[in-house]
């Protein structure tokens, strides 16, 4: 009768925690049991580990094996804890002395030893530094791993390398620390390739200035999806501490960027079928949603009617708080989601309403219909929603000067300071009470806006929101103070209530 304890990491949201796996040789018939609340593909890793360990050379023990993973309440997910389990029957059957004390195993095993990628490797590394222990998992999460500085990681393409660490032969490299690439001092997609739009372009700089969120409503190849698609461009680099949780959140989801982050702020653009768990986050097995993955970047949804009714009501929570929560029976999860909404939507069903022409011949019924999937809480949720007219021949052949997204940048950038350096946050961001500390009005302002607010039955929140853009204007004009010039303009950016 023999144990083994060793250490590998459990993954639950963003979070990552310590898991105990002990292995228990003792007499009787053989049989491998796994304990400690472990999910379907955790009680499979029996099979693997047993036909890993013997195409590897090593002598299966021909007796009863007790696996468990504690703390045992806590639901394990994944093949992460292969490699620990495996190790553990190795090390009860044949008594190896190794020091594992501050190590920690990370890694799925396929049937010939060889180990295979995890996701979470990310987060796991930076708790494990954080514990002060080293980590070994699977070569292939090396270049995510890479990215905790300081962290003390060793990365193994099969079994019999990390035996061998273990074991004094043949010591494993520690894997050498990167950076992310460096963001261009120019956007790969410049603003200058819009022709035209100076209105949606000045709503633009706005809503990257403030972190607002921004509806365009304009016939078909008017420049929405173009203008949405630079608006990342415009943003400024990402902070390394923000860098890391995006590339934090994408490891969890398994994305490929994870491996690959730059100091750009992500850009997602789910299709209008997406459902209300891939937008928002879900699943058995809980992972990141699009607005996750968009966390201090910007989500675009493009034909915003044509997303699902549930799809679009779920993201109104997030968007106030920042936060994508996702409750099961055993564990609650929060992934962080603070997004920049870009949303996208033709005037009508045909998309011609207005343009000019007389193509469109949707009836009211129709026009109703289709602005109704819309909800009212919805709209009320966007800063800014604007009008993108038809472009003309002359806007479309008139040349363009490279540079504009690098321009407005450099202007996105200061007013953002600004913003900081007063509050602690943008714009967007504030709450009624900090936004009445940095917003003083004279009279006439406070009469500009209440006549504004009775005219165009603004809500609360959306009296609160035209507040919120009018000190972004300011701030972009570098004023102290919200002038008149700035409400008006905060209100002309909001064509929907106009209407």
């Amino acid at each position: 009768m023999s144990l083994a304890r060793l250490l590998s990491r459990g993954q639950s949201g963003l979070e990552s925690y310590v898991v105990t796996v002990e292995v228990h040789l003792s007499g009787g018939l053989p049989s491998f049991a796994i304990t400690g609340l472990a999910a379907t593909a955790v009680r499979e890793s029996r099979d693997r580990v047993r036909a890993a360990l013997q195409t590897s050379g090593y002598d299966f023990p021909v007796s009863r094996i007790t696996a468990h993973l504690g703390p045992a309440d806590v639901p394990k997910q994944g093949g992460r804890f292969d490699l620990a389990i495996a190790l553990g029957v190795l090390r009860a059957h044949a008594g190896r002395a190794w020091a594992t004390e501050r190590l920690e195993l990370l890694g799925e095993l396929a049937l010939n030893g060889e180990l295979r990628p995890i996701t979470g490797a990310l987060p796991s590394v930076l708790a494990a530094r954080r514990d002060g222990r080293a980590v070994v998992l699977p070569a292939a999460n090396a270049r995510e791993a890479a990215l905790a500085r300081d962290a003390e990681v060793y990365a193994a393409a099969h079994i019999n390398e990390v035996v061998r660490h273990l074991d004094g032969i043949a010591p494993l490299a520690r894997v050498e620390p990167s950076e992310p690439a460096p963001a261009d001092e120019t956007s790969p997609l410049d603003l200058a390739d819009v022709r035209g739009q100076p209105f949606a372009k000045r709503a633009l700089t706005v809503a990257a200035a403030g972190q607002h969120n921004l509806l365009m409503t304009g016939p078909p190849g008017s420049g929405k999806s173009m203008l949405a698609e630079r608006l990342s461009g415009l943003l400024p680099p990402l902070p390394r501490e923000d860098m890391l949780r995006v590339a934090s959140i994408a490891s969890v989801a398994g994305e490929p960027s994870a491996a690959n982050p730059t100091q750009w702020p992500p850009f997602r653009a789910p299709h209008h079928t997406s459902s209300a768990a891939a937008l928002v986050g879900g699943g058995g097995r809980p992972r990141p949603g699009e607005i996750s993955l968009a966390h201090r970047g910007v989500l675009f949804l493009d034909e915003l009617p044509e997303f699902g009714r549930d799809a679009l009501e779920a993201l109104r929570e997030p968007l106030e708080s920042g936060v994508a929560r996702i409750s099961r029976v055993r564990e609650q999860i929060a992934f962080p989601a603070e997004f920049q909404l870009v949303a996208a939507m033709n005037p009508c069903p045909c998309g011609y309403r207005g343009d000019g022409t007389d193509r469109c011949k949707c009836s009211p019924w129709r026009l109703e219909q289709y602005a109704g999937r819309i909800s009212g809480p919805l709209l009320d949720r966007f800063d800014l929603h604007i009008d993108v007219p038809r472009v003309s021949f002359d806007d479309i052949a008139d040349p363009a000067t490279p540079g504009e997204s690098a321009a407005i940048r450099a202007s996105v950038t200061r007013a953002r300071e600004r913003q900081i350096a007063r509050a602690g946050k943008l714009n967007a961001r504030l709450d009624a009470r900090a936004l009445w500390r940095v917003v003083t009005l004279d009279r006439a302002e406070r009469a500009l806006l209440k006549r504004a607010a009775d005219r165009f039955g603004l809500s609360a929140r959306g009296t609160l929101r035209v507040l919120k853009v009018a000190r972004t204007i300011a701030d972009l004009a570098a004023s102290d103070g919200v002038a008149g010039e700035h409400l008006a303009e905060a209100l002309q950016l909001r064509c929907r209530d106009r209407t």
